[in-house]
């Protein structure tokens, strides 16, 4: 699976947008959003929709590649992270 840093990159990429374009729309430096999409330094939530609007994605879709890579990195390690995920998914 790829990172989300990674996912914002191919997509970013695919639609031959610059990362000064991208980073302008998310009102951060360029450097920051380099530093997200190499995985050194983390999305944030408030950054989703302009990202979806960015590269021309559903919303669901970039906020689902976020939580998918979050959930990974956090806790793939974890042995019964599919439990856990399952218990988690009745209480929402």
């Amino acid at each position: 699976m790829k990172s989300f840093g990674e996912y914002i990159r191919k997509s970013r990429e695919d639609k031959g947008l610059p990362l000064r374009k991208v980073a302008a729309a998310l009102d951060i430096d360029t450097s920051i959003l380099s530093k997200i999409e190499r995985n050194e330094r983390r999305a944030t939530t408030e950054m989703i929709p302009i990202l979806a609007e960015s590269l021309e994605k559903s919303e669901k879709e970039i906020e689902m590649q976020f939580i998918q890579s979050a959930i990974i990195t956090d806790f793939g390690e974890l042995k019964y992270l599919k439990d856990g995920l399952k218990e988690t998914l009745k209480t929402i």
